[in-house]
This record gives C-alpha cells, sequence and structure tokens, in this order.
C-alpha cells in the first residue's frame, strides 16, 4: 500500500515547524486532499543514569500543554550529526554530565499521521557531572536526580506524560535487564 504525491504545498518553513499540505492519490485512484504533515528534525532522548545509579530528568514548561512536566533529556539531531554524537551533545548541553557509554535502545514515531520525523532511544550511564548546563535561549530546565523506584513510581502514577520518553524508558530498563518482557499476553 503506497500513496503517491501528486502536489506539495508549503504552508511554514522553519528548522522545527515545517508544515506542508500535499494532495495525493491512492493505489485505487481515491484522491486524498488536503493531507497535512508536519516536517522535523530527528530528535534522541536518553534514559541518563549516573554513576551512582540516579535517574537524571529534566523539568520544564511546556507552552503547547500549558504545563511544567517531568522528561527525559534530549533534543534535536543538527544535521549532519550522528545519533550517539547528538545524544551525548544534548546530555552535557541539558544536564552538565558527560557519560561513559551511550547506548541506542530503539527508534519511535511520536505520530506518524501527522509528523514525518522519529526519536532515536538510547541508554546513558556512568554520568559524571563535568560542566554547567548550557541551554537554548528558549529553554528553561532543571535537573533532578531520582532513583530508579522512584521513576518506576512516577510511571505508575502516570505522572510522566511525554509518551516517546516512556518508550525509551521501557527500552532501556529491558536494556538494563530490570524488565522482562515475554511478548505473550496473559
Amino acid at each position: 500500500m503506497h500513496w503517491t504525491t501528486l502536489s506539495t504545498e508549503y504552508i511554514s518553513n522553519h528548522i522545527y515547524f515545517t508544515a506542508r499540505r500535499d494532495r495525493c492519490q491512492r493505489e485505487d485512484g481515491t484522491i486524498v486532499d488536503p493531507y497535512f504533515v508536519v516536517e522535523m528534525p530527528t530528535s534522541a532522548t536518553a534514559l541518563a543514569v549516573t554513576a551512582d545509579n540516579k535517574v537524571l530528568m529534566v523539568r520544564q514548561y511546556r507552552h503547547p500543554i500549558n504545563d511544567v512536566i517531568m522528561e527525559l533529556p534530549g533534543g534535536f539531531v543538527d544535521p549532519g550529526e550522528d545519533f550517539p554524537t547528538a545524544m551525548k551533545r544534548e546530555l552535557l548541553e541539558e544536564t552538565g554530565y558527560s557519560f561513559e557509554k551511550v547506548e541506542w535502545v530503539g527508534r519511535v514515531a511520536a505520530n506518524p499521521g501527522v509528523l514525518n520525523n522519529f526519536t532515536e532511544l538510547f541508554l546513558a550511564t556512568g554520568g559524571i557531572k563535568t560542566q554547567d548546563q548550557e541551554l537554548d535561549h528558549n529553554e528553561e530546565i532543571e535537573v533532578v536526580e531520582i532513583t530508579m523506584d522512584e521513576l518506576q513510581q512516577m510511571i505508575m502514577k502516570q505522572e510522566m506524560v511525554q509518551a516517546l520518553h516512556l518508550s525509551c524508558v521501557f527500552f532501556a530498563l529491558q536494556k538494563l535487564g530490570k524488565l522482562s518482557f515475554t511478548g505473550q499476553l496473559p
């Protein structure tokens, strides 16, 4: 099943929000017009664990939902930057921590019905504070250290709402051997 794009009109062209209106044709000949797509750069996030086994979370205001939330550190991958390098850079900028090991654990698409990007998921371990934060002009980020138990409680109480970051926690905990998933339904 594949659609053919017959035409594209850009509505907005910005590094963080490029939106287009496509006119598409399905294989059965049906025309789908309009179909809106938001183009965004690839992003990366990590479950960041310090050398003393604390999880680094970031607390920040998210204007689209008008709330201050706890998330994992992360951000956009710069053009030409490989994913692990981008993740290490984002960790250092947002938290001031450098990590001994940064391992890829998965890839997810936030909303493939509208967004065209993926988020690369990582597990970062052995973190040590090496510098102050280097935040972008639009960032106000408080770094919060929690235990693995506190992370689990936060998830179970649905206090962590960023779905991409929940996916990262799932895959990272699986990698750490702290989560077993057999793939079998009860």
